[in-house]
């Protein structure tokens, strides 16, 4: 049984875009050509008519389409009639290739079937490029986070976990508790005065009951 593949098309001009224009019809033969040697069925065709070849892959509208439908189908194979049909920026095209890989997406292009999976000295340093900046970014983020905990706690004194409640509040609601009221009924009373949560909306039960908690702060 053939493997179901689809067809992705691209032309960059809109001056070559049209019924009497050849740029669709000439890449998807050259695809229908090489799925007929190699065994694959064509599901379906795609084509992103004047869309730049150093367009993000995930900013064009049937290509996007086409990642719907193999969400959905089982597809795992798209075939290009060229390289840089899929891609003509060398960045946009590897970071395409990385993303389909990692979803189980084979990318193959007609005229070179080995040409996204060949690890030469430009794609190889093209993917060491991409894990520094993944690698920097994160340590990046790790950084401003830090800082924001660090400033935070400047200002108030701590950064992490639930607001506490106001001592006022707390004290409140050891009084209400020693006269038998019920966590509800203190979270009533405490709504009463004006004493809420952070959200702005009245203590839970839970809430008054953290307060009551002898190690409460």
């Amino acid at each position: 049984m053939a493997t179901k593949a689809f067809a992705y098309l691209r032309t960059s001009s809109a001056a070559n875009v049209g019924a009497d224009k050849d740029s669709d019809k000439r890449q998807l033969a050259a695809v229908r050509a090489f799925a007929k040697r190699s065994g694959f069925e064509i599901a379906g065709v795609y084509y992103d008519p004047a869309v730049s070849g150093t367009d993000a892959v995930h900013q064009r509208p049937a290509f996007a389409e086409m990642m719907a439908q193999i969400a959905g189908n089982g597809v795992k194979t798209i075939v290009v009639e060229t390289a840089s049909r899929f891609a003509r920026d060398l960045i946009v095209q590897e970071t395409g290739y990385q993303y389909l890989s990692g979803l189980g997406i084979a990318l193959i292009a007609a005229d070179d079937p080995d040409a996204f999976a060949a690890d030469t000295p430009t794609a190889v340093m093209v993917r060491q490029i991409l894990g520094a900046v993944a690698q920097f970014q994160k340590a990046e983020l790790v950084a401003k986070l830090a800082g924001a905990r660090s400033r935070k706690r400047l200002q108030t004194g701590r950064c992490e976990g639930r607001t506490p409640a106001p001592d006022a509040a707390k004290a409140m609601a050891r009084r209400l508790h020693r006269k038998g009221l019920s966590l509800r009924a203190i979270a009533e009373q405490l709504a009463g005065k004006d004493y809420l949560a952070p959200s702005g909306k009245p203590y839970g039960a839970q809430s008054v009951k953290v307060m009551l908690s002898k190690g409460a702060k």
